[in-house]
């Protein structure tokens, strides 16, 4: 209850207390003394010595606690004020001390605490003023990288809401029915949904962040078909995604005038040359000279030949099933529904979970062209199913079947409005043939084959991210001179082994190396290099139990030659960091003469760097580092490659503010005093 009442208050209830103490005490002293005097006529000079003690007792309290309160409790809050205005409301103007000058150092300590506050919140408004800049300039390089991105990139929302689009993605969704592009608005919208929300779903079921989805979807007009590829964004729960879109239509659409135009130029040249050669078979003997007519037989063969060898090139070159792009039997059937749906005929669809190699966009066009030859004919079925090595794909209905000669016309239709290139060259171009048949259930149907084709994985292939950036390298202000580069401003590669033991002279070799880079103050997550190494000799089973690697695991593994040279060219023009650089050195240093290669790049060690902050005295093994920096490594991490090489640059990044502080900022001081502690560890950069 007492906390709630003012300094001031509280120390006067102390006094005041304090005063009917003396008073009580006073009166009680009197009573007594008169009590045990036994006379009644000194009562009256008990009482006036009584009343004048007591008046002096409080006249005393009453001036100490006025020169207390004055000098004491009332500063200490006038005080107090000052350092919440400061604390709490920004005040930067400088504080008087004159006003606690009988509380010894308080005041100047406030005075320093609130001009360090000052100064910290200066330094931070800078530092977030800086940033702002900075972060508000790479935002206009991405959004200028963005814009020239040939193809659409789309941000959306786990409920399929636009959050972001570029220009061409704007393009290709304002095309659909006049509706532009707009955030917040539903995908759907513009595109066809099913191929859309399957891709979501199975990316999702995966659980792997770096997993991608290629589909082929349609505007829901059916005008536009695109290739597609999904990318889920965030872990866990509702996910948003990253859609990039390529429209193919008019890419299809000119690759299949080239094809009308090569076919034509080779009819075109077939014919004559067959004739030509003809002619000069039952030309007589004595037509022209010997001579010429022997010129002339020959020009003709050699003619004839050429038109076979480009024909035969052509033909193999369109049945080359293994250059066709793969296609989803889901995606191409929801296309050709969409497509259908928006010229009013209806189709029902049943896919098996495959995987077609095939060219999606032709495909579809000939079977919507098939599809809107049998608009008489009703309960249109499309239905895709794997067979032997390849799949099936049957359009069916129920009506009178289509003969061979009905067929074939069709097949010498143009394949589309657009395109005067018949239907029959999509076959041509797959290597397959289509056919009528008749279903065991009664239906009639067209069964297109397609050569290869393969079941769908669970599990989409990873696509490793390519988006690695750091816009500060565009900065002009960089130094030549080792030594004067501040360590914030080096590009660093800090790397760990694991070995077959301890003895690299007694032939001892790496099984694992790793290394990350860091640039600019900043572990860049994209840059990582991490490979097992086939040692040339079996791993002892007490070294696998330090770092779990066997025989089997490296038995395919590239050598220890191959690795440390890709390793030098990944480390090249960077300052190697590792935790007891020595030992690892040796094992990179040995194979040099073999590569023709030196490691003479600068190394610090952070062995080293912690005596230095920590001093020698303290242990510095990985462990007691990363523990004294907050660093946890994982259980299944520690001592693998990786997993050490990962611990050990947080450590370095955590260290590299420690040596600043000392004034240890650049690589220079750095390493004139890590060289101080030579007891400890041997510096490698003498």
């Amino acid at each position: 209850m007492l906390t709630r009442l003012s300094l001031r208050l509280r120390i006067f209830l102390i006094f005041a207390g304090l005063a009917a103490a003396i008073v009580a005490a006073t009166v009680l002293g009197l009573w007594l003394g008169y009590s045990r005097l036994g006379e009644p006529a000194a009562l009256q000079g008990f009482v006036q010595a009584g009343v004048l003690a007591g008046f002096a007792a409080l006249g005393l309290i009453a001036g100490v606690w006025y020169l207390f309160d004055l000098n004491v409790a009332k500063p200490i809050e006038t005080l107090a004020g000052v350092l919440r205005a400061r604390a709490h409301s920004d005040v930067t103007a400088e504080m008087d001390a004159a006003i606690a000058r009988y509380l010894g150092d308080l005041a100047p300590a406030a005075q320093a605490a609130a001009q360090s506050l000052a100064e910290t919140r200066s330094a931070l408004a800078e530092a977030v003023a800086r940033e702002t800049l900075r972060l508000g300039s790479e935002k206009a390089r991405l959004e200028a990288l963005l814009s020239d991105v040939p193809v659409g990139v789309i941000l959306c929302s786990a409920d399929h809401a636009l959050v972001f689009y570029n220009g061409p993605a704007a393009d290709i969704l304002g095309t659909n029915r006049g509706l532009e592009a707009g955030l917040d608005r539903k995908l759907f919208d513009y595109l066809h949904a099913a191929p859309l929300k399957l891709a979501h779903e199975r990316l999702a079921a995966t659980g792997d962040p770096d997993a991608v989805s290629d589909l082929l979807c349609t505007t829901t007009t059916g005008a536009r078909v695109l290739a597609a590829r999904m990318r889920l964004l965030g872990d866990g729960g509702a996910q948003g995604y990253v859609l990039t879109l390529r429209d193919i239509t008019g890419e299809m659409a000119a690759e299949a005038r080239r094809e009308v135009m090569l076919e034509g130029a080779l009819d075109s040249l077939r014919r004559p040359a067959a004739a030509l050669a003809t002619l000069v078979g039952v030309m007589p003997e004595d037509a022209l000279p010997a001579p010429m007519q022997a010129a002339l037989k020959n020009e003709v063969t050699r003619l004839s030949q050429a038109v076979t060898r480009f024909g035969a090139a052509r033909d193999e070159a369109l049945s080359e099933a293994g250059a066709l792009p793969q296609t989803r039997a889901f995606d191409l059937a929801q296309g050709l529904a969409a497509r259908l749906q928006a010229q009013g005929i209806a189709v029902t669809t049943e896919t098996a979970d495959l995987i077609l190699r095939c060219n999606g966009y032709e495909v579809l066009t000939l079977l919507d062209h098939l599809a809107r030859q049998l608009t008489d004919r009703a309960a249109l079925h499309l239905a895709i199913e794997e067979e032997d090595t390849g799949a099936a794909i049957r359009l069916s209905w129920t009506g009178p079947r289509v003969g061979v000669g009905e067929l074939d016309r069709w097949l010498a239709l143009p394949l589309s409005e657009d395109s005067d290139r018949p239907a029959r060259s999509v076959l041509a171009a797959h290597a397959t043939e289509i056919w009528p048949e008749v279903q065991p259930d009664g239906r009639a149907a067209l069964c297109l084959p397609i050569r290869q084709a393969r079941r769908a994985v669970a599990r989409p292939k990873p696509v490793a991210r390519k988006v690695v950036y750091d816009f500060d390298l565009l900065s002009p202000a960089r130094t030549d001179r080792l030594a004067d580069a501040r360590l914030d401003k080096l590009t660093y590669v800090v790397f760990d082994s694991e070995t077959t033991g301890l003895n690299p002279r007694q032939g001892d070799e790496i099984v694992q190396l790793a290394a990350v880079r860091i640039v600019n103050g900043r572990r860049v997550e994209g840059e990582v290099f991490d490979t097992l190494v086939n040692p040339g000799r079996p791993i002892p089973a007490v070294s696998t139990e330090v770092h779990g690697i066997t025989d089997a695991m490296v038995a395919d593994a590239p050598g220890v030659e191959d690795v440390v040279a890709r390793f030098h060219k990944f480390a090249e023009g960077a300052v190697l960091i590792a935790h007891n650089a020595p030992f690892d050195m040796e094992f990179l240093r040995r194979v040099e003469g073999k590569l023709g290669l030196r490691f003479d790049m600068p190394v610090l060690d952070t062995v080293l760097l912690s005596a230095v902050v920590y001093g020698q005295h303290e242990v510095h093994s990985l462990d007691a580092l990363s523990h004294r920096l907050g660093i946890t490594i994982p259980e299944e991490d520690r001592h693998t490659a990786l997993g050490d090489t990962l611990a050990t640059a947080d450590a370095f990044l955590k260290l590299m503010p420690m040596l600043a502080g000392r004034g240890l900022d650049t690589f220079g001081a750095v390493l004139a005093e890590v060289r101080k502690h030579g007891r400890l560890l041997k510096d490698l950069n003498e």
